[in-house]
């Protein structure tokens, strides 16, 4: 637990500490409705389904219930670590030729045609709980985790900063992917009062719908999603609009459970899901890192940023080729997370040049993370998103509910890895990950932001593993970006206004071609972190780039 090694004139965040549980999120009252959950004896899984529920609510531009989430379970009593995929399967309707035959090469980002893959989301709660109930022995009932969600869709609350800014950006837009209000529905979602008056920061926010669709949930379970009045309102609106999605396709969709993914890292072990997600690009990068003296290099110098980013270049080359669903495309995992791969590919590093560029994605990657430890040590990792901010930007009529847009990551090229079909999953960006030594969780971490998801794993690790920061200090500490988040697709490399300009100048003579931003620009993703110390202390960070908290008790 070093010392700080940042400017006091930087935000301070307690380092918060407990043993009996902690909670880390990017909104402080979802933080507040897991740590509830959490000092009534509820697991961490059930304080996660709880605040994510809280933040389907308080943080609709980055997730929801229209969304899909992937899970890393550690529980405790048995030593076993979990991967859950709820991640929802393009519709029936949804091919190729449903998006050629109307004229399109790609699918759209925005509106009816967007929302073409079933949200998993909810799936995934329902998942989770009854691990929670079964091998956990949670005491609390399924309608108890999600009564402050409910709440705060009925009654309101304030309206933070980042949803505040998000709708300025999306409503009134020059393209039509920043124009949501011409999208049926979008700004009775969120206006404040008969003017149609989008929120500004602190303004009181309620959605009653939302709530009427919570409380469904919280009354009747999952099924009222993918099997009752939910799926039929969406049926509706779909067929009404256009759109492809179907009550039979919520009613054919599953989450699964499967084995995580690994590889050693400087004597721990770093898991993550396994695809349709991009788990693999994180363990691929600190594969390549451990045939690299990060020590020596000194965290923050030029040499430290250079071979990161070089390692991302070659793991981001890789998740391009291979990454989609694996029910369609036999993906060589264990070669890909080989030591010997590592070891090769980690060669192919030149410490004076940087390598080729990438072809860059489409922009996209509106995420949360969500992490927490309880009592007993049972741990979760876990994140959930509608893709681009507000997804698709369609709500079911009535329901309150943002359809995600997560399909349109789907290539309408029928050769292309990633090429739509119907019942496909398509490639994932989000990338829950966890640090275990001695197989017990010894780091539990994450972070939205699209392709920075993996780079921040990797500032995170190499930053508590090889340098012994804090986890608010790794955290906190200046991250890069090379690839896309917000904004165009381009893959220059972004760094945070506190990294120098000598170190920006000296990364350009290596042949990156260098962007600056802002000192703490959202950028670069929410993250956050909770150690488990050995001695049974909890110590978390939330991330001073979005609302969020860590707590504890």
């Amino acid at each position: 637990m070093s010392a700080s090694r940042y400017s006091i004139t930087e935000p301070v965040a307690v380092n918060p500490m407990g043993r009996r549980g902690m909670i880390s999120t990017p909104h402080y009252l979802a933080s507040q409705a897991g740590l509830a959950i959490l000092r009534r004896g509820g697991t961490a899984v059930d304080a996660v389904i709880a605040a994510t529920a809280v933040l389907s609510v308080v943080y609709p531009h980055m997730c929801g219930l229209g969304g899909d989430s992937f899970w890393l379970i550690y529980e405790a009593a048995s030593g076993q670590l979990r991967a859950l995929n709820a991640s929802g399967r393009a519709a029936a309707l949804a091919d190729t030729a449903f998006y050629t035959n109307r004229g399109f090469t790609s699918v759209p980002m925005r509106g009816p045609l967007a929302a073409n893959t079933v949200p998993g989301a909810v799936s995934g709660w329902g998942a989770a709980y009854e691990l929670s109930k079964k091998s956990m022995s949670s005491p609390l009932s399924w309608a108890e985790l999600l009564d402050d969600a409910c709440c705060y869709a009925e009654e309101g609350f304030a309206t933070a900063p980042s949803l505040s800014y998000w709708l300025r950006v999306n409503i009134g837009g020059e393209t039509p992917q920043r124009a949501l209000e011409k999208l049926p529905g979008f700004l009775q979602l969120f206006c404040t009062d008969d003017t149609g008056n989008i929120p500004a920061a602190g303004q009181w926010l309620r959605q009653p719908e939302l709530a009427r669709s919570l409380q469904l949930l919280s009354r009747n379970g999952i099924a009222e999603f993918y099997e009752g009045s939910i799926a039929q309102a969406v049926d509706r609106s779909m067929q009404a609009l256009g759109g492809p999605l179907r009550a039979a396709d919520f009613a054919a969709h599953r989450a699964d459970w499967a084995d995580a993914l690994s590889v050693s890292y400087r004597g721990f072990t770093a898991v993550s899901a396994p695809p349709n997600c991009q788990g693999i690009s994180a363990l691929q990068i600190l594969n390549i890192c451990n045939y690299l003296d990060i020590g020596a290099m000194g965290e923050g110098s030029a040499d430290y940023y250079h071979h990161l980013v070089e390692a991302v270049r070659l793991a981001f080359a890789d998740r391009n080729r291979w990454l989609t669903d694996p029910d369609h495309v036999n993906i060589p995992l264990h070669e890909l997370l080989s030591s010997a791969y590592g070891r090769e590919q980690a060669g192919r590093i030149r410490s004076e040049q940087s390598l080729s560029v990438l072809q860059p994605l489409e922009p996209g990657g509106d995420t949360v993370w969500v992490g927490a430890v309880d009592s007993a040590g049972n741990a979760v990792s876990m994140l959930q998103s509608i893709y681009h901010e507000f997804g698709s930007g369609i709500a079911a009529k009535d329901t309150g509910i943002l359809l995600q847009n997560r399909g349109c990551a789907f290539s309408l090229d029928p050769v292309h890895v990633n090429c739509l079909k119907p019942g496909k999953r398509s490639m994932h960006t989000l990338t829950p990950v966890m640090l275990l030594e001695k197989g017990k969780p010894w780091l539990v971490y994450g972070s939205m932001g699209g392709d920075g998801q993996p780079q921040t794993v990797a500032a995170l690790t190499t930053r508590m593993a090889d340098f012994n920061l804090s986890p608010q200090e790794a955290v906190t500490a200046p991250r890069w970006l090379l690839g896309r988040s917000w904004g165009a697709p381009d893959n220059d490399l972004k760094l945070e206004g506190r990294i120098s300009s000598s170190i920006a100048e000296d990364l350009r003579r290596r042949g990156h071609v260098v962007r600056m931003l802002d000192n703490f620009t959202e950028v670069m993703g929410h993250a956050g972190a909770i150690r488990c110390h050995a001695n049974g202390i909890l110590q978390g960070a939330a991330d001073p780039r979005s609302d969020g908290q860590a707590l504890a008790f």
